[in-house]
């Protein structure tokens, strides 16, 4: 190692005025009249529910101005009806796990169903209302884990596993013989056209003679089956992008139902006739009878402390180190932000400057006067050249 490598090892490690000195200050959002990047919505006759800023919100089906139900600082996800529209089940992290709660669809107090430590995600509930069907890992091997579900009484009461070895994403049929379901998760369940062995078929299994028939399938990722009906309702990226297909189980007919041609459909669920789903951060209602779909237009508003201007320590998320020709000063790329680093003396500079976008992958010119990264400050990734003081400015190049 060189002497000005170590001179530099020793700035990053042991100068703490720098790694001080190293923190973002947030930009706040601007006020909006609807909100995006609403998650995981699910359907009753008259609301939808929805999972949003970690917390989970309601809203009538016509859209408006969402109240939120639960204001946890954790996570909190996976919001499912119940049948009868009164009740919403969901995990949450309140005792430090992934767990199964239960609070009145009007609002109130969480109420805790599982106390296992293994994550507790919810799926639904039985066609009767009574128990939460949830999928969990909490019985296989930990260096392996399988889900499989189990359901749980709103009452209360120990966790049943169903018969099945392995499930996860399922929904119980209408008159509750069958249920629709995946096999096993992903390790990337947000990997677009991923064609590896993970991928696997919605199985629809009988679960009194435990026959099982699927829709037809090759190699793409189908996900989130739900009901309405005798007809199960999938995502699947079998085109490229994913839609929406169904599958009548009695004529065994297959059709694609939604016809997106930019970004994927995310999550799915369902009520008895109607069909809600999220893309492109919207939330969206499908009448399957006639296939027609719209987005409902929502606005979430709270008060969110980590979308308020803070100062926030970035030193343990540097990536991308890259020493300048001279050695005097090293960049890096930290939560979105490129800084340089003196190596001895000097103070941290932020070049960015953009909470608001990602930029990443910076480089040093071969003169050490200039650096460039990718910026989606746009909306897509440019290449930005900048002088390394951060006072010129910067030149973008569109990416073609």
């Amino acid at each position: 190692m060189t002497a000005s490598l170590r001179r530099l090892a020793r700035s990053i490690c042991f100068q703490p005025v720098c790694l001080v000195l190293f923190a973002l200050c947030v930009a706040a959002r601007p006020a909006a009249a609807e909100t995006r990047l609403l998650r995981a919505p699910t359907v009753s006759d008259t609301q939808i529910a929805f999972a949003y800023a970690q917390n989970i919100w309601i809203v009538p089906r016509s859209g408006g101005l969402a109240r939120r139900l639960t204001t946890f600082q954790g996570l909190t996800s996976n919001p499912h009806f119940s049948p009868d529209g009164k009740w919403i089940a969901f995990s949450g992290e309140y005792a430090g796990n992934v767990d199964v709660y239960v609070i009145p669809a009007e609002g109130g107090e969480p109420r805790r169903l599982t106390w296992h430590p293994g994550a507790d995600l919810v799926e639904g509930w039985t066609p009767d209302g009574t128990s939460i069907l949830f999928s969990s890992s909490r019985d296989t091997w930990a260096a392996r884990p399988e889900p499989r579900f189990w359901t749980v009484p709103l009452a209360g009461g120990l966790p049943a596993p169903l018969a099945l070895p392995r499930g996860y994403q399922g929904k119980f049929s209408p008159d509750g013989t069958h249920i629709a379901y995946r096999m096993n998760n992903s390790w990337d369940e947000e990997r677009r056209n991923y064609r590896g062995g993970q991928n696997r078929p919605i199985w629809i299994v009988d679960l009194k003679t435990d026959d099982l028939v699927s829709p037809p399938w090759t190699d793409s990722k189908d996900m989130d089956p739900v009901w309405i009906g005798k007809t199960v309702y999938f995502i699947s990226d079998r085109d490229g992008v994913a839609n929406i297909w169904s599958y009548d189980t009695t004529s065994k007919a297959l059709n694609e139902v939604t016809t997106f041609t930019g970004l994927d459909v995310k999550t799915l669920d369902a009520d008895k006739d109607t069909i809600v789903f999220e893309q492109a951060g919207y939330v969206h209602l499908l009448d399957p009878r006639t296939g027609q779909a719209h987005i409902v237009h929502i606005t979430a508003a709270g008060d969110f402390p980590w979308m308020m201007p803070h100062w926030q320590d970035v030193t343990k998320m540097m990536t991308k180190v890259a020493i300048s020709p001279t050695g005097k000063r090293v960049v890096v790329q930290a939560r979105g932000e490129i800084f340089t680093v003196p190596a001895e003396k000097g103070d941290v500079r932020d070049i960015t400057h953009s909470s608001g976008s990602a930029e990443i992958e910076p480089a040093w010119s071969p003169d050490g006067k200039d650096i460039s990264y990718f910026s989606d400050k746009s909306g897509e990734y440019e290449l930005v050249i900048e002088a390394q003081d951060g006072v010129t400015p910067p030149r973008t190049i569109p990416l073609e």
